[in-house]
C-alpha cells in the first residue's frame, strides 16, 4: 500500500499557508515547505515566512534550516524532504507538502534522479567563466541553441541550472529536457492528493502588490541591510530570491527605493504568472479556484476533505 502524501501549492500570495494550517489541523497532518526562502535564517520578512503563532502547533520542516550563506537547490531539498516524510510517517502522521516552487515539488513527487554525471567539474568551470565574461543572455541563448524547450522553462537569470542544462548535454549528449521528461513520466512511490489552489488574475495581482506593501511597512529594507552588514552579497543562492536583489540594488545606490519597488511588484506578478503556467502542466492534479468556492476557505476545506476521506478513507479529526 503506497502511503498519502498531501501537496497544497499554487502561485505566490494566493494564501497556499492558512490553508496547509488548517487542514493540517483537521486531519492531524505535519507540513514541509517546498519554498526555496522560507528554509533561510534571518530572511523572513522577504520570504513571507510563516510566524510562530501562525503555525498553530502544527510541525513545520524546512523553514530556518539552513544559513543564507548555505547553497539549497533541488538536490538539497529532494534528500531534506524525504527525510521529514519519513519523519512525519514515523509520527503516525500524514505530511503536507505546501510551497509554491514546482520543481521541488515535482522532484519529490516524482522521486526524480539528480545523479551528478561523473565528478568531471571542467566543463561547469569552463561556462561559469564563459557567464561571468558574457553575461547571462549569452548562456542562455547557448543552451536555446541545444536545448529550446530547457530554455523556455528556465530563467535566464538562473544561471546555475542554466549551466547544468548545458554542462549535461555536453557530458551526455542528451538534452536535459528529455531527461527531466522521462523521469516526469516516473509513477510516484506516493498516494498523492496534489492540489494547485488559484483565483482571478485580478485579485493575485492585487494581493501580490499588497503583500510587497505590507513587506515594506513590516521592515523589508531592513532585513536586507541586516543581510547586506553580515556580508551576504546578490550571488549568493540566498539573495536571488524576489524581494532581496531588488532592495540590495537600492541599497548599493543601484536604483532609488520607489524603482526596486516597482520592479519588485512587476517581477512577482511575472513570477506568479510562470508558477501558474508550471503547474498547468503538471499530471494529476487537481485545481482549487478560489472563486468557485466564493472565496470561502471553509468552503475549500470541505472539499479536500472529502477527498482524503475517499482516497485514504479518513475521517477529519474535528
Amino acid at each position: 500500500m503506497m502511503r498519502p502524501l498531501i501537496i497544497i501549492t499554487g502561485p505566490t500570495a494566493v494564501g497556499k499557508t492558512a490553508l496547509s494550517v488548517r487542514l493540517a489541523k483537521a486531519i492531524g497532518g505535519e507540513i514541509i515547505s517546498a519554498d526555496s526562502m522560507q528554509v533561510y535564517r534571518h530572511m523572513d520578512i522577504g520570504s513571507a515566512k510563516i510566524k510562530k503563532e501562525e503555525m498553530e502547533g502544527v510541525p513545520h520542516y524546512l523553514i530556518d534550516a539552513l544559513d543564507p550563506e548555505e547553497e539549497f537547490n533541488v538536490t538539497v531539498f529532494q534528500k531534506m524532504a524525504k527525510e521529514a516524510v519519513e519523519e512525519i510517517y514515523s509520527h503516525g502522521h500524514i505530511p503536507i507538502v505546501a510551497g509554491g516552487t514546482g520543481f521541488y515539488i515535482q522532484a519529490l513527487l516524482y522521486d526524480i534522479d539528480f545523479t551528478e554525471n561523473g565528478e568531471d567539474t571542467s566543463i561547469r568551470m569552463e561556462l561559469e567563466k564563459l557567464g561571468q565574461e558574457r553575461g547571462a543572455e549569452y548562456l542562455h541563448n547557448l543552451l536555446r541553441d541545444i536545448d529550446p524547450d530547457s530554455a523556455e522553462e528556465i530563467h535566464e537569470n538562473n544561471l546555475k541550472r542554466v549551466i547544468r542544462a548545458i554542462e549535461y548535454y555536453r557530458q551526455t549528449g542528451e538534452r536535459i529536457s528529455e531527461h527531466n521528461k522521462r523521469e516526469r513520466e516516473k509513477n510516484s512511490p506516493y498516494n498523492f492528493l496534489y492540489y494547485v489552489v488559484n483565483t482571478d488574475r485580478a485579485r493575485l495581482y492585487e494581493r501580490i502588490d499588497r503583500r510587497v506593501d505590507l513587506m515594506l511597512e513590516q521592515g523589508l529594507v531592513e532585513e536586507v541591510m541586516h543581510l547586506k552588514d553580515m556580508g551576504l552579497t546578490r550571488d549568493m543562492v540566498s539573495m536571488q530570491g524576489l524581494g532581496y536583489k531588488e532592495i540590495l540594488d537600492y541599497l548599493q545606490g543601484i536604483c532609488t527605493l520607489e524603482e526596486a519597488i516597482y520592479v519588485l511588484k512587476r517581477d512577482t506578478r511575472h513570477f506568479a504568472k510562470r508558477q501558474i503556467t508550471w503547474f498547468k502542466r503538471e499530471r494529476d492534479v487537481r485545481w482549487l479556484n478560489l472563486p468557485d468556492f466564493n472565496n470561502d476557505l471553509d468552503q475549500v476545506q470541505l472539499k479536500m476533505l472529502q477527498d482524503i476521506n475517499e482516497i485514504y478513507g479518513l475521517e477529519n479529526n474535528k
